[in-house]
């Protein structure tokens, strides 16, 4: 007998990746490939669509016609602030453009200036400056610098919408996906913001559905529900919301450090803005209160240099455990000694600055550094005195002075750690399901593993 599973497609900037999960949410089977990137007509490096939209197929049908599994269900996980354009047959106008690609800085700054205050608009859509990874924005810059292409849109579908509508044909829009830093929403009025509908964008965005909703659709005589995709960041969080009711923050660590805050009400605080906060939205349209850090991205170019500058091997930081006399004596005569090279922070000096004659030290100073700006993030979006559970998950799981130096700044919190590599997989294969999940949850599939703060001798 053929085994019922929930087909899901989680698509990173980098890895493209198949899952089958049963009815219990186990894992059953999984692939992964990768794509060369392509140009787009600048020349900028981008998604290679055609090929993506491929191997979706091919796997689907492959799996389809398997005699050890039987598709119940499909749905969709996928990077944000990336929109596919399709003309009135479903085909697709532009190239996926990489939401890194730079813009005119005039055209940005000239919205603003119509559309202002700067600030107001940052607020209310929780979404600042950040020229294409404002997904709205590439609409705008679309509309005023290849106009001949924009009057031919039918429908602008984000990544994961344009994916669900590969298989079931019907383009919609859905909240995880509108709500991610795209400058398109306001949370004051859970609307469009103004200047959409004085653009005239919201012509080309289709109807807004449910993130939970799915489409029947028949595909080879088995009867398969669709979902309309859901945007990573939401579905990683996705989990963790429906199993644990009290008030926690999540911390999803990886190039990007995203601290995520699902009891925030209501829209950010002007404060909230010029701090650097930002929103995330939830499946059923609540606002999620984030800040970001480019924690991987910047851990990854100072172990670099410092790794050249010290004579030892690439790896040689990955077995590095956490000394607290070597962690006291940099602490009490304390000062920061590293310049960023993707981070702009305040206490950073001129240049990289240290006296230490071992790896060790250096790497200690380091983590320090960088987790006290970790904190300085959560404490933005929570407050650590009325929020006593951290979750913290990603590839920073795995490094011990970033577990135990954030147990110890925040040592008011419960720590957990959780092994949630295939987190936002199953958020979209849960977003689909009626399955209801409690406390056991995260403790059963994620391993779930306490922390204790060190105590100062």
């Amino acid at each position: 007998m053929k085994q019922k599973v929930t087909a899901i497609f989680d698509i990173g900037k980098t890895n493209k990746k198949f899952f089958l999960f049963d009815n219990k949410y186990k894992e059953v089977y999984r692939e992964y490939t990768t794509f060369e990137e392509i140009e787009d007509e600048d020349g900028y490096p981008t998604e290679n669509l055609a090929a993506l939209q491929t191997w979706l197929k091919e796997v689907f049908y492959r799996v389809l016609k398997s005699e050890e599994f039987t598709i119940k269900a499909i749905n969709f996980s996928t990077y944000g602030a990336s929109f596919v354009h399709i003309d009135e047959n479903g085909n697709p106008l532009t190239p996926l453009y990489n939401y890194t690609k730079e813009i005119d800085s005039d055209l940005q700054d000239g919205f603003y200036k119509k559309y202002k205050p700067e600030l107001e608009i940052t607020r209310t859509t929780g979404s600042p400056k950040s020229g294409l990874l404002n997904s709205g924005m590439q609409l705008y810059w679309l509309k005023h610098t290849k106009p001949e292409i924009f009057k031919k849109i039918k429908y602008s579908l984000h990544l994961p919408q344009y994916l669900s509508f590969v298989f079931s044909g019907i383009p919609v829009s859905e909240y995880t996906s509108i709500g991610c830093h795209t400058s398109l929403w306001n949370y004051e009025t859970k609307d469009y913001h103004n200047w959409v509908y004085k653009e005239g964008i919201n012509k080309t965005l289709p109807p807004i559905v449910s993130t939970e909703t799915s489409i029947n659709m028949n595909y080879n005589g088995t009867r398969i529900k669709v979902g309309v995709g859901i945007h990573d960041s939401s579905s990683a969080l996705l989990p963790y919301v429906r199993s644990v009711k009290k008030p926690f923050v999540l911390v999803s660590t990886g190039t990007w450090s995203i601290a995520l805050n699902p009891f925030s009400d209501g829209p950010l605080t002007v404060d909230e803005t010029e701090a650097g906060c930002i929103n995330y939205m939830r499946i059923n349209g609540k606002p999620v209160k984030s800040s970001r850090l480019f924690l991987g991205n910047e851990y990854k170019l100072q172990v670099e240099e410092l790794s050249k500058n010290f004579h030892v091997d690439k790896d040689y930081h990955k077995n590095i455990e956490f000394d607290y006399d070597v962690y006291f004596e940099i602490i009490k005569e304390f000062k920061y000694c590293f310049k960023w090279k993707s981070i702009t922070d305040e206490n950073m000096p001129n240049k990289t600055s240290y006296s230490y004659n071992l790896f060790e030290h250096a790497y200690h100073q380091l983590m320090i550094e960088l987790v006290q700006l970790q904190v300085q993030g959560i404490k933005r979006i929570a407050d650590t005195q009325q929020i006593d559970r951290l979750y913290v998950d990603g590839g920073f799981t795995d490094n011990d002075l970033y577990i135990k130096l954030l147990s110890y700044y925040l040592r008011g919190m419960k720590l957990r750690t959780t092994k949630a590599s295939l987190g936002s997989a199953l958020g979209a294969a849960i977003a689909i399901s009626d399955s209801k999940l409690n406390s056991k949850f995260l403790k059963k599939n994620y391993a779930l593993k306490k922390h204790v703060p060190f105590i100062v001798k």
